[in-house]
């Protein structure tokens, strides 16, 4: 289902929300430029990247936002895009300050989904409704996403399919942004040599944010129908404007074991200046971090941001703290010249907090 398997708990929200999966109201549409997108984009990349008459955003900066679990706002090359597109929201309501109508309001250009499963795809559909936003993703990513909205017309972009060979790429231009889309895998418990592993691990879980912030009927509403939604294959995605490089994926599969040939895929691509890696996953709990170091090391970024590791999933997950002694052991055995600048982002406090993944070109 989800990077950590959420099943027991799953079934026991789906039985609270069993008679109220009636579809929620649809998004306002807000024009670009107005007030309403405006304030939004100054709150998520911050006033000084954001013109306060018509929204537009600068060109000589590269801003990342963080919505919660694998879902950042964007703003590159004087483009706005979603990576992953969900509020989260299933066993904690408010726990990040943001809502789907805040995603909307930034008026995306674009949507690009890493793969299907809910908590990274299930609000991309209303958002793209909304704004017109392209969607981007396997053909069955982009199928899953129009089924969120029956009837909503909008654009979408097949990046293959799930039979897509995996290690395959493809390269795009998006407006003033060159794109390329490399098939991988899903995080997955696989058998590992022992001499190539590292030390399990699995944060104790918080509940803490249950109790402070209980799930709303209408995010419930939006939520539960999406649960089973397929994963529908793997995307990783790498960005790139003038002087800058964007790496992103939204789950660390097992390539050294399943497909090696994938970290030649990644070493061949133009060099990352910023790489943003789940490393939250089902790999952890038998090899520990050491898929995402794979990532990582095929990659050479300047600087690495783990995603995929924040309290989204309260009961099974804890707050991304928790990772920080695991991810600095694990990027101790790079060697010093292949180690990058670690920067991690803490919930909730990092949530919507742009100061801290702000780049000048």
């Amino acid at each position: 289902m989800c990077s950590i398997d959420p099943r027991h708990l799953i079934g026991r929200v789906a039985a609270l929300g069993a008679g109220l999966v009636a579809a929620p109201p649809p998004l306002a549409a807000v024009e670009a430029g107005s007030p309403r997108c405006v304030a939004a984009r100054t709150r998520f990349f911050g006033a000084d990247v954001v013109d306060q008459i018509t929204g537009a955003v600068r060109t000589d900066r590269v801003v990342l936002s963080w919505v919660g679990c694998t879902t950042y706002a964007v703003a590159i090359g004087g483009a706005v895009l979603l990576l992953d597109a969900w509020v989260p929201s299933l066993t904690s309501s408010g726990y990040v300050p943001a809502t789907v109508q805040d995603l909307a309001d930034l008026r995306p250009e674009a949507i690009f989904i890493g793969h299907g499963h809910f908590d990274h795809a299930a609000d991309a559909g209303p958002i793209a409704a909304a704004t017109g936003a392209t969607v981007y993703g396997t053909a069955e990513h982009c199928a899953t996403v129009r089924a969120q909205v029956p009837g909503a017309w909008f654009p979408t972009v097949g990046l293959g399919d799930a039979r897509t060979p995996i290690g395959r790429r493809e390269d795009r231009t998006v407006g003033p942004v060159r794109l390329t889309a490399v098939r991988h895998l899903h995080s997955a418990r696989t058998p590992t040599d022992p001499a190539t592993a590292s030390p399990r691990f699995f944060p104790r879980p918080e509940l803490g944010p249950i109790l402070r912030h209980p799930p709303s009927l209408s995010d419930l509403r939006r939520t539960v129908p999406r649960l089973f939604d397929p994963e529908g294959g793997v995307l990783l995605y790498q960005f790139r404007v003038p002087g800058f490089a964007l790496t992103w994926h939204d789950s660390s599969g097992p390539l050294c074991e399943v497909a090696p040939q994938v970290l030649d895929v990644l070493a061949d691509l133009p060099p990352t200046d910023v790489h943003i890696g789940a490393v939250q996953g089902y790999n952890q709990i038998s090899n520990g971090l050491r898929d995402p170091r794979t990532y990582i090391e095929a990659l050479s970024p300047t600087v690495f941001v783990p995603g995929h590791h924040d309290n989204w999933l309260p009961g099974l997950t804890a707050s991304a703290a928790t990772y920080d002694p695991p991810l600095t052991a694990e990027l101790d055995r790079l060697s010093i010249p292949l180690r990058p600048q670690l920067r991690s982002l803490h919930d909730p406090q990092d949530y919507l907090a742009p100061h801290r993944l702000t780049f000048s070109l």
